[in-house]
């Protein structure tokens, strides 16, 4: 069986386009986030610039129709165009019995085989205090991550969560999402907790997930070609 997690990131005004262009395919599940850029606030300064607003938009698709969605976001949305947004699928390992299944495939018979698990590229996932974006991102760009995404989130830990290594960590949090080669994924990794991880301010803590398909990197091939 194979199923994949679709995440798109595109500028907002794009989203209604990404979301439409999901359930066109009649994909039961579409959820849509606000985020917004990583450019860093001096950057933003110097050209007197405003952070850019992000939509990340996220469903779920068989393998087939993973290839599908790739295509058409290519030919009706630009995807491929550096600047139109990314999309990627993100391999599922499992789901919540029978019926779940049969909810998020339409009851379709799901495709045969599994996964291939060679990836160019890998998902990376930080989250960080609030207001710690720009050095986390720093840290990053210096081991040659390209940019991210940011989203708003929460933390649920409690009590026992308030300090670690007598840092305080803030309840009010932000995910960076970084989509890297696999080459460069560990050294993105180990640049972002030596200088912002556990026992920091920013408190960044980093786990990576495999891309088995991605649309949107033209830039990362063309770099690679000169």
């Amino acid at each position: 069986m194979i199923l994949n997690l679709i995440a798109a990131v595109v500028d907002r005004d794009r989203a209604e386009a990404m979301s439409e262009l999901f359930e066109g395919q009649g994909l039961p599940i579409v959820l849509a986030m606000l985020a917004r850029g990583t450019a860093s606030s001096e950057t933003l300064d110097l050209y007197g610039l405003e952070a850019k607003e992000k939509a990340l938009l996220m469903t779920v698709a068989s393998g087939s129709m993973t290839g599908q969605l790739m295509r058409l976001a290519k030919r009706r949305l630009f995807i491929d165009v550096p600047g139109n947004g990314i999309l990627l699928a993100i391999p599922i390992k499992s789901v919540g019995g029978g019926r779940t299944l049969a909810y998020i495939t339409g009851g379709a018979k799901p495709d045969e085989g599994a996964p291939d698990f060679k990836f160019d590229h890998e998902l990376i996932l930080a989250v960080i205090n609030e207001g710690h974006t720009d050095p986390v991102m720093d840290a990053a760009r210096s081991a040659g991550a390209s940019g991210g995404t940011v989203l708003h989130a929460k933390g649920t830990g409690g009590k026992l969560s308030e300090k670690f290594l007598g840092v305080h960590l803030a309840d009010e949090k932000e995910l960076i999402i970084i989509v890297a080669r696999s080459i460069e994924k560990a050294a993105i990794m180990r640049a972002i907790t030596e200088n912002c991880g556990p026992g920091t301010e920013a408190g960044a803590v980093t786990f990576s997930l495999p891309i088995s398909s991605v649309a949107g990197l033209r830039a990362f091939d063309e770099e690679d070609a000169q």
